[in-house]
């Protein structure tokens, strides 16, 4: 038992390795933007790079990955991560820092859908659900500290030593997967076309477009972090270090709020999150140029992008029940879709209309989401109206729905 606690702590370990490795960067973007020369909107493409490769390989490279050992699995992609980080650190040129953004973000997707399938397959069934939450839990954690410690070290030591911290923390990962997980060979494997056939129902496009719609709301804000803080609040480096730690650490209390509230109420709690995040971002708008008052909203910020997360894997997994590995894939790679069409959009109006209009993006993109659930569950309504039924002319339940909304 000790075992497989370790194993699950070394899984979440990876997962924190590659969040930090991933968003890190959002955190060091004006360091990186003055060490290599490049502006900031194309240093922003280092992580709407990042997404994109995620959004459009992720589900292929999980298929792909689908029939070889977990293990080697896990062990190969934590790998490449370390690799990476050490070439951010060495590198003084753009071109080969996006080309090795480019090649861990091949791996992301089949690390994360891998990660959350082992840690549900080493325990007992009842004990699956906190496992997979403990794995999860490397995301809140990597924004709570790794994001944070990796802008501390890039405003205080030097930008190498952030990328050198990365590179250890997934070493380290890399050595615990090889002493505790174990050979995990593929068994019997799900076919392709039974994984894919989950993309066969309109209702999930729709709930796929609502994820990228939130996540583009979320991160066409947070993706330019340091910006807003910067040259909107005034905060130095030192301050906006802070600032993104304390983010990070509501967001690990903002997990556990919003996870009780999709337990009691999963349609309430999604359909209320894009609202949520209308309200804050009109509230950075409101008092972005007030330092005082935007501490406070960085933790009211920080509370509710924590429940994009939570409520967006939530809201899709239940639309892939019966395919979970490929339906992880699936959140990661639209996720980080919505993460690319997010730091587009607001890398562009950022350059155009100044970086205190980023709130209005995060907010147009919110009213989108919330546009799109309502329709989905419009699709959801027509298919289970009552109908008459031909032989006794009664009401009688549509059947078009599979499963529970």
């Amino acid at each position: 038992m000790r075992k497989t606690t370790l194993t699950v702590l070394v899984l979440a370990l990876g997962v924190f390795g590659i969040i930090t490795t991933e968003m890190g960067m959002v955190g060091v973007l004006p360091q990186v933007s003055a060490e290599l020369g490049v502006s900031p909107s194309a240093a922003g493409w280092l992580v709407g790079a990042f997404a994109l490769v995620i959004a459009v390989s992720g589900p292929f490279t999980t298929l792909l990955a689908s029939g070889i050992d977990r293990k080697k699995v896990l062990a190969a992609a934590i790998a490449v991560f370390a690799v990476s980080n050490a070439v951010y650190a060495l590198t003084t040129q753009y071109e080969v820092m996006l080309a090795f953004r480019v090649v861990p973000a091949l791996f992301h997707p089949v690390f994360f859908a891998v990660a959350l399938a082992t840690a549900a397959r080493m325990v007992p069934a009842e004990d699956a659900t906190r496992a997979t939450a403990t794995v999860f839990g490397g995301v809140t954690v990597g924004f709570a500290f790794g994001v944070p410690l990796t802008s501390y070290l890039a405003e205080h030591v030097s930008l190498p030593s952030a990328f050198w911290f990365g590179a250890l923390v997934n070493l380290i990962a890399l050595l615990g997967i090889l002493r505790f997980v174990p050979p995990m060979p593929v068994g019997q494997r799900v076919s392709y076309g039974a994984q894919l056939s989950v993309l066969r129902r309109s209702r999930m496009w729709l709930t796929i477009a609502s994820v990228v719609l939130v996540f583009a709301s979320m991160f066409s804000v947070y993706g330019y972090f340091a910006e807003y803080l910067g040259q909107v609040t005034h905060m130095d480096g030192t301050w906006v270090s802070a600032m993104l730690m304390a983010f990070g650490i509501v967001m690990i209390l903002g997990n556990f709020v919003f996870g009780g509230l999709l337990r009691r109420n999963l349609l309430r709690t999604v359909i209320a999150y894009p609202v949520l995040c209308l309200l804050v971002f009109v509230l950075l708008y409101a008092v972005g140029p007030l330092f005082a008052a935007m501490v406070p909203a960085v933790l009211i910020w920080g509370a509710v992008h924590s429940g994009g997360l939570i409520v967006s894997q939530s809201w899709l997994g239940r639309d892939a029940e019966d395919a979970p590995e490929f339906g992880n894939s699936l959140f990661i790679s639209f996720s980080n879709l919505g993460i690319t069409v997010g730091t587009a959009v607001g890398g562009w109006v950022m350059t155009a209309y100044g970086t205190r209009q980023l709130a209005w993006v995060g907010a147009g993109f919110a009213v989108a989401a919330l546009l799109v659930m309502m329709a989905r569950l419009g699709l959801d309504r027509t298919r289970t109206r009552p109908v008459s039924s031909p032989q006794t002319g009664r009401p009688s339940a549509s059947t078009g729905v599979q499963g529970p909304l």
